[in-house]
């Protein structure tokens, strides 16, 4: 293993310049260094809008003109080496950040600039397709600009116009790579996603993998498969793909790209297939290699396994970028860069996203804190903004209980202004609050442990997880089991404290420490250990109660945030409850979001 020091790397940092200009200075670490193969990969998922890169964490400071940049001095270095180089992603680019999320309409600027980027292989994500209208932009914008590199496996779009079923985009391609000539087959699925809108359908991917096209393609014979897919690492779907590949390919490495779960890993399926993922947000750019592919021909088909599979989780860090690129301050940005960083810059402005809501007296975290605690982000809901702002006016003196799904939440508050960019980092969401009137008490107080237990809603068909952050997807519950292989946190976890991979003198950055299935030596930047606990499916808030000793309420009102409510019914009945969805109405036609925003203004008016 090798690396650069800290101090070395300090004396880039002085003359470095994040992109955005409310960004922070970034930081200098200790690097590991990249292996190059004969072809490599730059790969990014679950970026949900992030394009503008961390304004309020150095280590991610780099916007998507940097990645630009960066993939170019990159391409160039692959030319120099006579090796491949390609740029993948695998969806969920959409909902997580003012910069998609507060225009008119949605994404009325990050398609644009998304699109400046150069990605030879991309897939869709869950979040892409929620909505109708999300979905037909993706179908319109998105696809055609890449159109001989967007892959949709088992995906397809209902046209308006017709009511016809068309495949999203092309089930698979074939291409012979650059300079090492290498015949590749690729392909691009979603996970067994059912939320979908109704212009969308998911074929499942055990019935996908039966189809004709996909035995065929299977059978190209070529020097590699790449599958791509909006699909967790541990999750069943990839695989499915990975054993009907293997059993017609014996020896064929296939590298497989997946997200959804929003953490850094890499699983080994054999020797001659590895997957990895690459975190979320934009954090991280991923990066796998791999070295001894057998060119196949008609007549000669391998009988040996000789590749190898090497991977690094690259912080998105201009001083990284710069210095896995081979370049300096002065030269890094290039020209398309550069007019990116502007697009966003523009953007950001004309959407007010620095806009100053108020001022958070301190940090709140998602799993960096225990839930309960005063820094929890759960428990400041909890107790403060929920039981204060989702309220119906016109039962206001009912006694209620108000339930929250901690995947509602998608980021941590940090300490000084809390901006209108902030609203949407935290809840990015168009979720409602709806309720059912005067519920038994005796019965609607069971709901919330149903809902983090799981027994009732597993029976009826239903998995809770989902109603949980993503980091705490895998592995799946559908099962009862673990996985075939161990799951890695988003780091190693030792009585909730992050272990770090190797001592080190200097003072160091926190961040990931991951472990995988390859090591514990995938991330590019040495980091100190952070601290991960784990949260509920769901948080409740109580208002309305008289205080105690007093008795219990005969009836409340149950409010749920309308994502949940799925989980509600089946978790009312085995309480004792006879409810269905027609006893559902809206409560408040607000969103989380702008209840969140609305607290913000009337809470935290001073402390910046």
């Amino acid at each position: 293993m090798t690396y650069k020091t800290a101090a070395v790397l300090a004396a880039l940092a002085a003359v470095a310049n994040a992109a955005q200009p409310e960004a922070p200075t970034p930081v200098a670490v200790p690097m590991r260094e990249l292996d190059w193969g004969q072809i490599n990969f730059l790969h990014t998922t679950d970026i949900h809008g992030w394009l503008g890169g961390h304004l309020q964490e150095p280590q991610y400071s780099a916007d998507w003109g940097d990645y630009i940049s960066f993939t170019e001095h990159m391409h160039r270095k692959a030319d120099e080496q006579g090796v491949d180089l390609l740029v993948v992603d695998t969806g969920d680019r959409i909902e997580g950040n003012g910069l998609y999320d507060s225009s008119t309409p949605k994404g009325n600027y990050t398609y644009d600039i998304y699109g400046q980027q150069s990605v030879d292989i991309l897939c869709t994500g869950n979040h892409e397709l929620y909505h109708e209208d999300s979905i037909a932009r993706e179908h319109n914008i998105t696809v055609p600009h890449f159109k001989k590199n967007y892959v949709a496996s088992n995906l397809d779009y209902i046209e308006p116009e017709t009511g016809n079923r068309i495949p999203q985009a092309q089930r698979y391609i074939k291409f012979k790579t650059k300079n090492q000539g290498l015949n590749v087959v690729a392909f691009g699925f979603i996970f067994n996603f059912d939320r979908n809108a109704n212009n969308s359908v998911i074929q499942r991917v055990e019935d996908a993998i039966k189809e004709k096209w996909f035995q065929d393609a299977i059978r190209e014979k070529p020097d590699l498969f790449v599958v791509l897919g909006h699909v967790g690492l541990r999750m069943q779907e990839f695989e499915q793909i990975f054993k009907v590949i293997r059993d017609a390919n014996w020896y064929t490495p296939i590298a497989f790209l997946g997200g959804h779960a929003h953490v850094r890993d890499a699983r080994k399926f054999d020797s001659q297939a590895v997957a990895i993922a690459s975190g979320r947000y934009f954090e991280t750019i991923g990066w796998m290699s791999i070295s001894g592919i057998q060119k196949q021909t008609k007549d000669v088909v391998s009988t040996k396994a000789t590749a190898t599979f090497k991977r690094r989780y690259i912080d998105n860090n201009v001083l990284g970028l710069q210095h896995h690129a081979g370049v300096d301050n002065n030269t890094f940005a290039t020209p398309q860069g550069r007019n990116v960083t502007g697009m966003i810059a523009n953007a950001r402005k004309a959407l007010h996203l620095d806009q100053k809501l108020g001022c958070s007296p301190r940090d709140l975290w998602m799993t960096r804190a225990k839930y309960p605690s005063d820094t929890s982000i759960y428990s400041w809901l909890e107790t403060d903004v929920v039981p204060d702002s989702v309220v119906n006016k016109g039962r206001a003196d009912k006694p209620r209980l108000t339930i929250v799904n901690t995947g509602a939440i998608r980021f941590d508050i940090f300490k000084g202004p809390f901006t209108k960019d902030s609203t949407y980092l935290i809840s990015p969401f168009t979720s409602k609050f709806s309720y059912i009137a005067d519920v038994p008490y005796a019965v609607a107080k069971k709901v919330i442990q149903l809902l983090n237990n799981g027994g009732v809603v597993f029976e009826a068909g239903l998995n809770p997880k989902y109603m949980s952050i993503p980091e705490q997807m895998a592995p799946s519950p559908f099962l009862g089991k673990e996985p075939a292989s161990p799951l890695p946190a988003r780091s190693k976890f030792i009585d909730g404290q992050q272990q770090p991979l190797v001592e080190q003198e200097p003072e160091l950055i926190g961040g990931y420490t991951t472990k995988d299935d390859l090591g514990d030596d995938g991330d590019d930047a040495v980091h100190s250990p952070i601290k991960f606990y784990s949260v509920p499916n769901c948080i409740q808030s109580q208002a309305g109660f008289s205080a105690p000793p007093a008795a219990e309420p005969e009836a409340v009102d149950l409010v749920f945030i309308d994502y949940v409510q799925p989980w509600i019914i089946p978790a009312l009945e085995f309480s004792g409850g006879d409810y269905s969805s027609d006893n559902i109405t809206m409560y408040m036609n607000s969103t989380l979001t702008e209840v969140i925003a609305g607290w913000v203004q009337e809470h935290w008016k001073e402390g910046c």
